[in-house]
């Protein structure tokens, strides 16, 4: 089998795979079975399990992963983000579109500490769809900023996405992290201004909450909750992106400073048993089961796909594209758009990367800018039918009455501003460029 016949042959099974409704990680592993046998041939599995091993299970960088998630369910067990969610809900209750307001910082903020999209849209989804459906917001924006802002969990430092990244480039960890960080709160500031201006100019869509439940907690009170429920995420932030960009640590250190970080306030704010302990261990440990899975699948689909001359063939049809460097960049980028509409980010990183970053040195273009434009591109991956994980996650946590076809509605928008920031980034790269220039040189 030629190259071009692999390359239908891998995509067109993966595909099916899916629809199929199997496990990415299996279909990965499974086409590369396939593919070796009507392709380069069984002799090719050495090198893969070669590539697993070497490149997988001796990668020091990958550390961080499981211990960033272990960050992440701690915090999340702790309880703090639904009193951290009380506390901005009171903070921005007399602003009409207050509790919009309120998900995209605290989702801000989540993304910040914890990182697992799924966990923040499903911690929103529980703690302020229902209050925003009561209070008389719109349905489409409530679902939408929840969905578009818990999203942000893999493009605000410390991303796991990013680390991952990282690990399959020559970009070091924090300078990925740096270059995101603005790209992010970029996106999460668009967010707060285009549910501001909607809820401005239409009051119906986000009314302010009463008054009267406003004046039950005073000024005093609330800079104290502000304190105790929201510094203390804080303190995380600046502890692990702190030991990262000041050259303290290094990412897999980071990450164990931020476990440790997150188990104390598990201990401050959460119920402290022996049960809810182990159960967070056991919950990271099956994420973490998860991402290595779909790691050695696509590293094993993706070198037989090497070894086919499939990543060659693609190279080059890539190169051949209308319009230049600018035409092969926006040909790339859409390659990732439309992966987001099938593929989880894992699977997108794991395949697009060892085709397109060689294309991009080639071309003597920044590494760095192009990864983060993946990163922020990969946003729409969460959102975008038919498999956006953020429409299912929030919708098994929806109230009777949202549809996901409310969902698919709700997220047009916000895809929209996710490709407003990427022209934005293209037209002023300094913006992903400049924080690492400035922090890491």
């Amino acid at each position: 089998m030629g190259p071009e016949l692999l390359t239908l042959f891998m995509f067109l099974g993966l595909l099916i795979g899916l629809f199929m409704g199997h496990p990415l990680p299996f279909v990965l592993g499974g086409i590369a079975v396939l593919a070796a046998f009507f392709g380069p041939g069984p002799q090719v599995f050495g090198t893969i399990v070669g590539n697993i091993f070497g490149r997988v299970m001796d990668n020091y960088v990958l550390v961080a992963i499981p211990l960033f998630i272990l960050m992440a369910r701690f915090l999340n067990d702790s309880g703090v983000t639904e009193r951290m969610f009380e506390v901005m809900r009171l903070l921005f209750g007399r602003v009409r579109g207050g509790l919009a307001l309120t998900v995209v910082v605290v989702s801000v903020l989540l993304a910040a500490t914890t990182g697992i999209v799924g966990a923040s849209i499903a911690v929103m989804g529980l703690i302020a769809l229902s209050p925003m459906l009561k209070y008389g917001y719109n349905k489409s924006l409530s679902s939408g900023v929840i969905m578009a802002s818990g999203s942000l969990g893999i493009l605000i430092p410390p991303s796991i996405m990013l680390v991952l990244m990282a690990s399959y480039s020559p970009v070091s960890v924090g300078k990925l992290f740096a270059g995101a960080l603005i790209p992010g709160l970029i996106l999460g500031t668009l967010y707060a201004i285009y549910v501001a201006v909607l809820c401005w100019f239409r009051p119906e869509y986000g009314p302010p909450v009463g008054a009267e439940e406003r004046a039950e907690t005073s000024t005093g009170r609330l800079i104290w909750l502000l304190i105790k429920y929201v510094a203390p995420p804080m303190v995380l932030i600046v502890g692990v992106l702190g030991a990262l960009f000041t050259g303290f640590a290094t990412a897999t250190e980071a990450s164990a400073i931020g476990a440790l970080l997150a188990f104390l306030l598990f201990l401050i704010f959460g119920d402290r048993s022996i049960r809810t302990c182990f159960n967070t261990f056991m919950e990271a440990g099956k994420t973490t089961a998860m991402v290595v899975f779909v790691i050695v699948g696509a590293t094993a689909f993706t070198g037989v796909f090497s070894r086919g001359g499939g990543m060659q063939f693609v190279q080059q049809v890539m190169l051949g594209a209308p319009g230049g460097e600018i035409g092969i960049l926006i040909l790339m980028l859409f390659i990732v758009f439309l992966l987001g509409m099938f593929l989880d980010w894992t699977g997108i990183v794991l395949l697009s990367f060892p085709i397109m970053l060689p294309v991009v040195q080639a071309m003597e273009i920044d590494v760095l800018w192009f990864i983060v434009m993946n990163a922020v591109i990969l946003q729409t991956s969460f959102l975008t039918p038919p498999f956006g994980y953020a429409l299912f996650y929030l919708k098994g946590v929806a109230p009777p009455g949202v549809e996901i076809l409310d969902l698919y509605k709700a997220v047009i928008p916000f895809c929209i501003i996710i490709v407003l920031t990427c022209i934005l980034l293209a037209l002023f790269p300094g913006l992903i460029t400049g924080l690492p220039q400035a922090l890491l040189g």
